[in-house]
């Protein structure tokens, strides 16, 4: 098995030239002369991009290559404007290195990394017309140049051996390593829902006892964790099925179906089949060790090794980390009990409520219109009494509407808790002469009956009192206690 993840890059430019890279803008708005390939232009390199392919290098533990060339990967398809693409080949930025990747069962598998290479990401093409929404059977083809020159990394492992059966496990744990490394590294998104992390599995089965590989396919773009273990163990099989019955394997690319198949793509193409030639428009990348050093004091914990001393500091079991983990809340929480909350309060609004609302948006829980300092103001609203947290909800609903700040969230809605015994009492009193007969059961030592009376006085004041007091009081009014 041999994993390549490509990783946009957030810059605030793209690769070789000033336009936003920004995703979702209209079609075609994004684009200039340079990354349209027009006649005359000439490509600058992005020095943040740069910057950032040497942390990630050395976040993989590679070595920093301290002089290496752009290279043209020359190929026609339509949303490649140039007809070529700006990457490194030969020469890649970083080399050599390795990740430990965690697994469920508490142990590591060391997934060794080849090379870390800059490169520039292609337009996108929309397909009509088909049923599969790919280019057969197609009557148009739109394309869309937003993307193009945006930069990208390619993260190539050398052959992955030795993982037989939990080969599919080991593939998705590693790309989800390599996720939450590099969002921690705060170079990406890592969205791949939205294509700024996509992977391509290679695949080949050899007899046991074999020393040489088999013949290879390559599963192309296969965009979510759950998609990269389905993707490995179907090409598994299959291929198994066609040596089984006496077949040999066609090296191709594959694309990967959502209902959990792959079929033919293209024939794979070698290096030759590009051209490669050295870049003649950009100066050799050549990093100084000072930079490279700089820069090494920039690479965090890893995100794994962070979430254990969480995990043991907030005192919670493997399983609800894991879950906090699924719903991509640990970095929330921390946040939120940085803003001084309680990590119990902060795993209860990330971990319930608003794991709900990002359901409900179909947005990642980070895409949410809430920062952990608002949610943390939320729970100091609720520790100081001014708040319930059925009211702290609306509070929250309110701040996700975009209506302002918690408090000021709060004070709109007229949403803080009635302290005033007074104004509760009269709600009371009138509760109970709208239910004289619920009044006489209390009276007469029905005591649960006093939750219809609390009931009609939270209605009465829209939530705002405080429902234990509104017990007290009207038991209190019935001559009962407790």
């Amino acid at each position: 098995m041999g994993m390549e993840v490509h990783v946009e890059l957030s810059t605030a430019t793209k690769m070789f030239c000033g336009c936003a890279n920004r995703f979702g803008a209209e079609p075609n708005t994004l684009v200039c002369p340079v990354c349209l390939g027009l006649p005359g232009s000439l490509p600058v390199l992005n020095e943040a991009a740069v910057e950032a392919a040497i942390r990630i290098g050395l976040a993989l533990n590679c070595d920093i290559a301290p002089w290496g060339r752009f290279a043209r990967k020359n190929y026609f398809y339509p949303d490649q404007p140039k007809n070529y693409q700006i990457s490194q080949y030969d020469e890649p930025i970083a080399i050599n290195g390795y990740l430990d990747v965690p697994l469920d069962d508490g142990t590591t598998f060391r997934v060794e990394i080849e090379r870390a290479h800059m490169e520039e990401d292609t337009g996108k093409l929309t397909h009509l017309g088909s049923d599969t929404g790919r280019i057969a059977g197609a009557t148009t083809s739109l394309a869309d140049f937003n993307r193009a020159g945006v930069p990208l990394i390619e993260i190539v492992s050398r052959p992955i051996e030795g993982t037989g059966a939990r080969a599919p496990e080991i593939a998705r744990a590693y790309v989800t390593a390599l996720r939450d490394l590099l969002r921690g590294l705060d170079v990406s998104d890592v969205r791949m829902d939205q294509g700024s992390m996509r992977c391509d599995s290679n695949l080949s089965l050899k007899p046991i006892g074999a020393t040489e590989f088999g013949t290879r396919t390559e599963t192309k773009n296969v965009n979510s964790l759950k998609s990269v273990e389905v993707a490995v163990r179907y090409e598994m099989r299959r291929q198994a099925a066609v040596l089984n019955s006496g077949g040999t394997i066609t090296q191709e690319t594959r694309h990967f179906h959502e209902d959990g198949y792959t079929s033919p793509g293209r024939s794979k193409e070698t290096a030759e089949d590009y051209r490669y030639f050295p870049e003649p428009d950009l100066e050799p990348v050549a990093p100084s060790a000072e930079l490279v050093e700089r820069l090494r004091q920039t690479i965090p914990e890893l995100p794994w090794l962070a979430r254990k001393r969480i995990q043991e500091d907030w005192g919670i079991s493997d399983e609800v980390m894991r879950d906090l983990v699924n719903a991509g809340a640990v970095e929330l929480v921390a946040a939120t009990v940085g803003h001084g909350a309680s990590s119990e309060a902060a795993r209860a609004w990330w971990g319930n409520f608003l794991v709900q609302k990002a359901n409900e948006s179909d947005v990642e829980l980070e895409a949410l219109p809430i920062t952990p300092a608002q949610v943390a103001a939320v729970v100091k609203l609720v520790d100081d009494g001014k708040l319930s947290n059925k009211l702290a909800r609306q509070v929250i609903e309110g701040v996700l509407a975009g209506e302002g700040e918690p408090e000021q969230v709060m004070t709109d809605r007229g949403l803080a808790l009635v302290r005033d015994d007074s104004v509760i009492q009269a709600a009371v009193d009138e509760a109970l002469a709208a239910n004289p007969d619920v009044a006489d059961k209390i009276r007469g030592g029905k005591i649960q009956a006093a939750g219809a009376i609390v009931g009609a006085v939270m209605k009465a004041t829209k939530g705002s009192a405080d429902a234990a007091r509104v017990r007290e009081l009207v038991l209190a009014a019935c001559g009962q206690s407790g």
